[in-house]
């Protein structure tokens, strides 16, 4: 039993991160599945929203305002916010004044905003690490107690309230919203989408605004989980989601969902059999054996080629 309970620990603790992992792996699936391009500064504006929500914080708590819904509310607001501003930003310098030109130029461009990105936060913040306060202290024992069951904190119930809410959100926004049919209809055919008489710029923007917001509500999340940003922080998460997306299948949000959850549990059992140094190599050791056997993904379908 307590073999059990150890297990359905790890289970819990990698569903919490995987959750956080798939909102970010939406970004870069919706970007992928309307212009098949990686937008590769999607992980700075994760790192820039964990700042925001940072300052926001602090800025309350000094002034006296720490009522935890309050707290919570500012700093998810200022962060989507924020990030939603810099994702609407990267489109219109990165990639829209280079859609149509030779896909190795938009890639060279984002990897160039990324490393601006980084170098913003390194010159307005510093390189030191900054703690975010827990704001839900406290837990609560599954079984007869915390050595004998699983302990799940309060923030990882936020984590996966929020996540759940958000997905549910997303999906009912793309399925039934106008909006979410024209964001289906360019990433079927974005060319014959325009002949038949959607802006297509407008919809590439959007998807790009949804990504950054949905990677903000993630770097809120997990700031509140682990307690530390730092401006590298960017570069590994946007790694970690970028092979939950291609592990999922490259353009499906069901797909990067289900990517992100997989490669949270293989992180936290391979933590927990190999150590800590080695969670990332059993992470990308699954998305090497995924794409042996199944080079699309989990989800994902075989590209189409149009005549």
């Amino acid at each position: 039993m307590p073999e059990l309970y150890h297990y359905l620990q790890q289970l819990v603790n990698g569903l919490t991160v995987g959750s956080t992992y798939a909102l970010i792996a939406i970004g870069y699936t919706m970007v992928y599945g309307i212009i098949g391009m990686i937008n590769f500064a999607h992980g700075e504006v994760y790192m820039i929203a964990s700042y925001v929500a940072f300052i926001a914080i602090a800025g309350l708590s000094m002034l006296g305002l720490d009522q935890l819904p309050l707290l919570m509310a500012v700093a998810f607001a200022a962060s989507i916010v924020v990030a939603s501003a810099y994702g609407y930003s990267i489109e219109r310098i990165a990639y829209r004044p280079l859609r149509g030109s030779n896909r190795l130029i938009p890639l060279i461009s984002a990897i160039g905003m990324s490393i601006v990105l980084q170098n913003e936060v390194l010159l307005s913040q510093g390189s030191r690490d900054k703690a975010i306060p827990s704001l839900l202290p406290g837990n609560f024992v599954i079984g007869e107690s915390a050595m004998h069951g699983v302990v799940i904190s309060w923030t990882q119930i936020l984590i996966f309230a929020v996540t759940l809410l958000v997905m549910l959100a997303l999906s009912l926004f793309i399925s039934r919203s106008r909006l979410g049919r024209a964001c289906r209809a360019c990433a079927e055919d974005l060319k014959m989408a325009s002949l038949l008489g959607i802006d297509t710029h407008r919809i590439i923007a959007l998807t790009f605004v949804i990504g950054a917001a949905l990677a903000a509500v993630a770097a809120v999340l997990l700031g509140l989980q682990y307690g530390v940003i730092n401006p590298q922080q960017g570069f590994l998460a946007g790694i970690k989601a970028f092979t939950a997306a291609v592990l999922g299948g490259i353009g499906s949000i069901p797909g990067a969902m289900l990517g992100g959850l997989l490669l949270g549990v293989a992180e936290a059992f391979g933590a927990d059999l190999f150590g800590d140094p080695y969670k990332d190599v059993v992470a990308f050791g699954l998305l090497v054996l995924v794409l042996l056997l199944r080079p699309t993904g989990i989800l994902g379908r075989p590209e189409v080629e149009k005549v």
